[in-house]
């Protein structure tokens, strides 16, 4: 996974939010006029100190919606709580999956039936990055 922080001082430009939402089905005859403006650093980025993105590999999370070369917008800030998907690395390689506790016991669980989970034990070293807040997708 390649890692990449947000810009100290990024260049803030916002772009039109049109009002109303977008059929997707046949177009609709509504007005579309200008609501406000919308800044995508600031839907996506909470805490700008706190977060970093990842560019996602592998098809273990493709069930989640992340694809392969998807970037993964990160805020190690949040609690990683049981059903969050984390960034986290595992006996020193990076991986994302689904944080879950069942019983008393944790594992990190793919997004994908044909990855088995990782149950947690002792003998495993996990760090975990942080929470995986949004995910960039191209179409």
């Amino acid at each position: 996974m390649a890692v990449f922080k947000p810009a100290q001082r990024p260049i803030k430009f916002r772009l039109p939010l049109f009002a109303g939402q977008v059929s997707a089905g046949f177009p609709s005859p509504a007005a579309d006029y200008v609501d406000k403006s919308l800044s995508l650093d600031e839907l996506l980025i909470q805490k700008p100190a706190a977060t970093f993105f990842v560019r996602a590999q592998g098809e273990s999370m493709l069930g989640a919606g992340i694809h392969p070369n998807d970037i993964l917008v990160v805020d190690r800030s949040l609690k990683p709580v049981s059903g969050k998907i984390v960034i986290c690395a595992l006996n020193g390689e990076l991986t994302v999956k689904r944080l879950l506790q069942k019983n008393q016991q944790w594992l990190l669980r793919a997004e994908n039936r044909h990855y088995p989970d990782i149950v947690l034990t002792d003998d495993l070293e996990l760090v975990v990055w942080g929470v995986v807040t949004n995910v960039i997708h191209p179409l």
